[in-house]
């Protein structure tokens, strides 16, 4: 246990976990489990990291929503000055009620729909990051329609590797994101001749949970060349969104220094005068939270031994649709006085895949409450109801208080916008 990794609002007072100065457990006895909890000074450190790193020059840091939508963390990160990066109207939605300023919201997504982009639109959103050319067409016709001016930047794949699980690459010239380097001037061409549209930047995003530097260095590389040519076409750019992707650590992983990853690029940008926007999510949030799930059952079979919890896929899908790895850790050590063992976490939902946790070695007994690390990111936003479960409430500590910033789902409003067949 020695190469433990905790995250810094973490810590073992007295054998029992605390998030900043609260026990994990009296969350878990006030709110019931499951139970996500998040740390509001973690997530202002890593925000102000951030800041830090790139105060050499003009740079907006846009918050990518999809990592964790809840309303309070919107709500801190528009306080704290971010901008936000938004895939959906939905998203969009939440951000302006939170009160996060349309004017630094930048909207990407392949699929945008034509009420997407009128919402949008009327919105005053700072610049859609359009991904393909029938894209581009109807966003032209919808802003001519409302009789509006449409910002745009094309997100450019760069066609580097990140090095990253396949699910989550994104700037291959074989995914489904973004436009291929090869055709993007012409693109930038046509874009620059339809009414209804303003070309304001560009656009690339390579892939998520990347722990080297050189595929981003690579792509912005590759960016900048392009940039160059549009220059000699007559095309200026008042920004480079160069997207997130920085990868936090789960186990073993050795991120990447922020202070690092500003220098090189900064460094690039000598004869770039315009704005920096970055769009990092899990880099900002995933450390920050963890689930708190308790034992329901210890089962032995011939081949296994399970921790059976009250937490499952539906709440943490991560293990299950990346085989991702979370920490997961007694809250009260040690937990119970029995002998260690390799156990199978999982949960109660009826599916095989159901693994929050494979081959932990564990000392459990029925009942004791478990804390699974890095839940911060993609862990609530990506929940379900799946086996109508309700959703678990999230918590939000600051200090030695506790909030309550989305309860918990009642079985009624599980049902409730549906309508039996008489």
């Amino acid at each position: 246990m020695s190469d433990l990794f905790l995250p810094p609002f973490l810590d073992r007072r007295a054998s029992e976990l605390h998030m900043e100065s609260t026990p994990l457990a009296a969350i878990a006895k006030k709110f019931g489990t499951p139970c996500y909890a998040y740390s509001s000074s973690a997530i202002t450190e890593a925000y102000e990291e951030f800041r830090r790193a790139f105060s050499t020059r003009p740079a907006l840091i846009c918050y990518a929503v999809k990592a964790n939508g809840n309303l309070s963390i919107l709500r801190l990160l528009s306080r704290l000055g971010a901008g936000f990066d938004i895939v959906s109207a939905g998203e969009l939605h939440r951000v302006l009620r939170a009160g996060g300023l349309a004017s630094r919201i930048v909207f990407s997504g392949v699929g945008k729909s034509c009420d997407d982009m009128a919402y949008a639109l009327k919105a005053g959103v700072r610049c859609f990051n359009v991904e393909s050319e029938p894209e581009l067409r109807r966003l032209s016709d919808i802003a001519q329609s409302l009789g509006v001016t449409a910002p745009v930047s094309l997100r450019v794949n760069p066609d580097v590797d990140p090095k990253t699980h396949p699910y989550i690459a994104t700037g291959l010239k074989e995914s489904k994101f973004g436009i291929a380097h090869d055709g993007a001037l012409d693109l930038y061409l046509e874009a620059a001749r339809l009414p209804g549209l303003k070309v304001t930047g560009i656009d690339c995003h390579i892939g998520s949970q990347i722990t080297e530097l050189s595929p981003f260095l690579s792509a912005l590389d590759r960016i900048l060349l392009l940039v160059e040519r549009l220059k000699n076409q007559g095309i200026q750019l008042g920004h480079l969104d160069l997207g997130g992707g920085l990868g936090i650590r789960y186990r073993h992983e050795q991120p990447i220094s922020l202070a690092e990853y500003a220098r090189e690029i900064c460094s690039r940008l000598d004869h770039f005068d315009g704005e920096l926007i970055l769009e990092p999510g899990r880099r900002l949030v995933g450390n920050s939270g963890v689930l708190l799930t308790r034992v329901e059952y210890i089962k032995r079979t011939p081949g296994r031994s399970f921790a059976i919890v009250d937490a499952a896929m539906n709440d943490l899908v991560r293990p299950a649709l990346y085989d991702a790895w979370h920490e997961i850790l007694p809250v009260c050590s040690p937990a119970t006085t029995g002998p260690s063992e390799l156990f199978d976490v999982v949960g109660p939902v009826c599916e095989t895949g159901d693994i929050l946790g494979r081959d932990r070695t564990l000392a459990l007994a029925q009942g004791d409450l478990l804390c699974i690390l890095s839940a911060g990111a993609y862990a609530a936003s990506m929940g379900s109801n799946y086996n109508a479960r309700p959703r678990p409430p999230e918590v939000l500590v600051e200090g030695n208080e506790t909030r309550l910033i989305r309860r918990r789902e009642t079985l009624d409003e599980l049902s409730d916008l549906e309508w039996p067949i008489d």
